[in-house]
């Protein structure tokens, strides 16, 4: 995905047609090591093809892609007693939950 970022960087800049050394270049200057096989396969993948034609192509074919969840559960039918052990199974949960927080050894603000 980073060399693949590294090419379009390198379209958007005005290169029309990134060698394997300007992506090289890229990555490096932010301290990321090329992988050369990887640089080597995406510039034959992409070699003489139009990146914004691709882009576009992707984007059509990400439509079709289902996205989004279908909602949660449904509640069970019951009384209130239902609702009850829902509450009593959902703190435990909560609990754990920080704790284990806690073992990690740092918080969020830290």
């Amino acid at each position: 995905m980073k060399h693949l970022a590294a090419y379009l960087l390198l379209g958007l800049g005005g290169n029309a047609s990134p060698t394997a050394d300007d992506i090289k270049t890229v990555l490096e200057s932010v301290g990321i090591e090329a992988d050369e096989e990887r640089v080597e396969k995406l510039i034959a993948e992409l070699d003489g093809k139009d990146i914004n034609e691709l882009i576009a192509e992707g984007s059509t074919k990400l439509a079709s892609v289902p996205s989004g969840g279908a909602g949660g559960a449904a509640a069970p039918a019951g009384g209130a007693g239902g609702a009850e052990e829902a509450a009593k199974e959902d703190a435990p949960k909560e609990e754990e939950a920080e704790e284990s927080d806690e073992d990690m050894g740092f918080g969020l603000f830290d």
